[in-house]
């Protein structure tokens, strides 16, 4: 199994651990929540096979997350749903976005997380995990070809759309970037259309 050799310290920064450590499957994740080792609630999530602290949310993260799902759900077509703070699953993470537009209801997944083809698009909202958001989150993301992935910048009021993943672990990346501020409008893509447009103001409380 490929995944990073650095461990999230949760101070928005990774090292490398003194000892060697041991990837999770994600396999091994969910036996570990069927045992009740780790339970729905806990702050973490699996993302290249490491258990990953999540940050702490300021009242700015919280109120930018409520506003860019309601944004957003105005937005998708019915054949369409948006979740926050909900598990997707990939070959080797599973993390929890702050948004994520999925098709079809979440009711519909009662045997299983969303996957990478469920995906349209995910968005982490970063204050002090940015720098996590522009690493591991990504890459992650990339990996599991998650076709568009916003970051609703709150240290620089920017919102950074990374589309087109390409490559494999460890090199995983998006191949399109681009930025907007202000009154710029960011068109919103599922399946390869645009479905309507989003400001940046829309989406920076």
């Amino acid at each position: 199994m490929s995944a990073s050799p650095y461990v999230n310290t949760g101070l928005g920064h990774e090292i490398q651990p003194p000892e060697p450590v041991v990837p999770l499957s994600i396999v091994q994740y969910h036996e570990m929540l069927r045992a009740g080792i780790l339970v729905d609630g806990d702050a973490i999530e699996l993302i290249e096979g490491y258990l990953v602290r999540k940050m702490i949310k300021s009242p700015l993260h919280s109120a930018a997350t409520a506003l860019a799902r309601r944004k957003f759900s105005n937005l998708v077509p019915l054949r369409w749903s948006v979740d926050s703070q909900e598990p997707i699953t990939t070959h080797d993470s599973e993390p929890e976005p702050d948004i994520v537009v999925i098709r079809g209801l979440r009711e519909q997944y009662r045997d299983r997380h969303p996957g990478p083809g469920d995906v349209g698009l995910v968005v982490e909202i970063a204050d002090s995990s940015l720098q996590r958001d522009r690493g591991w989150k990504k890459r992650a993301y990339a990996s599991a070809g998650i076709p568009t992935y916003w970051i609703v910048n709150l240290v620089d009021r920017v919102i950074e759309v990374y589309s087109q993943p390409s490559g494999e672990m460890p090199a995983a990346d998006y191949a399109r970037f681009t930025a907007h501020q202000g009154d710029d409008t960011i068109p919103v893509v599922l399946d390869g259309h645009e479905i309507g447009r989003l400001s940046a103001n829309d989406l920076l409380p």
